[in-house]
């Protein structure tokens, strides 16, 4: 008899990894019955002709978001006595007194931090939390849910969402294995374990050696290695499109040689805008010197601001606006999601792109994985103020130090140089590739395009256990 998996989705952030890649086919073609446990508001029966179950009743404790800060406070704090590295409280968000409500919640939440500040402390408060969640009507309907359809296995597609404690700690309780997948290469510094499971798949040996560093109470064989399907699109050559028909789809010149830039949210880079003006005018520069470029520019799909607009209008002669295609199912940032079709977008904006600028994102994987360079813009813009996010900081993450070298990407430091680096790449000249490959393979494991497989073989082992 199958196995039935349920694929535990508490958010949309693990859709392009366990729904919209070879994942479920390969889990079926090993004769798993495959079961989405959908906590979203995206349809995959709808959508996709997936079995699924859905889970209407999203109501986590009311209390929960607030221990929750507290939790993730605390283990900064811990990090940074620890470690003793400053670097920690640059994770922290900072609290809101506006307001009577805002205020008695932050006195409350610092009451709490500053009296569990250690590792028993930790473990209190994590008490705490899944005390809070066994109390609510969700985790009762969670676990009637799992009592009907008796999943062997539940496998949870994002280690940080507080929408998937109450039903992992409902399989927990009916003695069904859990595990969850560590969502991305920067989430264990930053103190975004929300969850406590079975088991814990991760990217790479780096993330491994992560989570034993800071989760003391995670031993080493409930850790397992298995890549990440993030990745396996740009390998999937049924994705290339030739590049007159992509071009033409979007109405990009065929031409021109094109620059991709990648932008970012708002909070990592407040100033983004302004980098997108400035690569415009190297662009332009370069063209009055006798190249030929133009702009592909992809927004962060969670990003609904208005400031880049300025620089698009005066622009429009050589910068393309590529929208990743990513869908608005309600008003949340967290309610834009992810489709099987940006995928495929993705893939050629890599493959028909000469290189990519941005601030700090992991879209320098995504490039390195076809063999494409990655500037890094890493200067002050003269509009940063006080009360504006400097992204210098950035650089400074722990995630940062897993770099084998400063080549592993293309660091532009100063405004001045920007052309000369654009240049030089274009004209073969300078590439991050080479220690870049490295760098990948240190983050995202040595088997980028075996992941899918690698994870079920994983699920495998664990339910025999």
């Amino acid at each position: 008899m199958s196995k039935k998996i349920f694929v535990f989705f508490p958010d949309g952030v693990g859709l392009r990894n366990f729904a919209f890649t070879q994942f479920k086919a390969l889990g079926e073609q090993k004769g798993y019955e495959i079961v989405y446990w959908n906590n979203t508001v995206f349809s995959l029966k709808a959508a996709l002709g997936y079995d699924e179950v859905k889970i209407e009743n999203h109501s986590i404790h009311r209390f929960t978001p607030i221990y929750s800060r507290i939790r993730k406070h605390i283990e900064l704090n811990v990090s940074q006595k620890k470690f003793n590295d400053d670097v920690y409280p640059t994770y922290k968000f900072p609290f809101s007194c506006n307001g009577i409500k805002n205020t008695v919640i932050t006195l409350y939440t610092k009451f709490l931090i500053g009296f569990n500040s250690s590792e028993k402390g930790i473990v209190r408060i994590r008490k705490r939390i899944n005390s809070l969640e066994r109390s609510t009507g969700k985790y009762q309907y969670c676990k009637a849910q799992l009592q009907e359809h008796q999943p062997d296995l539940v496998f949870c597609t994002t280690q940080r969402a507080t929408q998937s404690i109450s039903a992992l700690l409902a399989a927990k309780d009916l003695g069904i294995p859990t595990v969850a997948f560590v969502y991305s290469w920067d989430n264990v510094p930053k103190a975004m374990q929300v969850v406590e499971t079975d088991y814990y798949f991760v990217w790479s040996d780096l993330m491994k050696s992560e989570v034993l560093k800071y989760y003391p109470f995670v031993n080493e064989s409930q850790v397992i290695v298995t890549g990440t399907p993030q990745f396996e699109p740009h390998y999937d050559k049924s994705l290339l499109e030739k590049r007159e028909d992509f071009f033409a789809q979007y109405g990009l010149d065929t031409t021109k040689k094109y620059i991709c830039y990648s932008g970012d949210d708002e909070t990592t880079s407040p100033l983004d805008h302004y980098y997108l003006e400035d690569l415009a005018h190297v662009v332009r520069s370069l063209n009055a010197k006798g190249k030929n470029l133009g702009i592909i520019y992809r927004k962060c799909p969670v990003d609904t601001t208005t400031r880049y607009d300025a620089v698009l209008e005066a622009n429009t002669d050589i910068i393309a606006v590529l929208d990743p295609i990513w869908k608005p199912l309600g008003k949340q940032w967290n309610e834009i999601l992810p489709t099987k079709e940006d995928l495929a977008m993705l893939h050629n904006v890599c493959a028909h792109s000469e290189l990519v600028t941005n601030v700090c994102s992991s879209t320098v994987f995504d490039f390195l994985a076809q063999d494409k360079s990655c500037i890094y813009f890493n200067y002050e813009q003269p509009q940063l103020k006080k009360g504006i996010r400097d992204i210098g900081q950035n650089y400074k993450y722990v995630h940062f130090r897993s770099m084998p070298s400063q080549n592993a990407a293309v660091f532009c430091t100063d405004k001045k140089d920007l052309e000369h680096l654009v240049n030089q790449i274009l004209e073969g000249k300078l590439s991050n590739v080479p220690d870049g490959k490295k760098w990948y393979e240190i983050v995202a494991g040595t088997t980028p395009t075996q992941a899918s497989e690698t994870i079920w073989s994983a699920i495998e082992n664990c339910i025999k256990k």
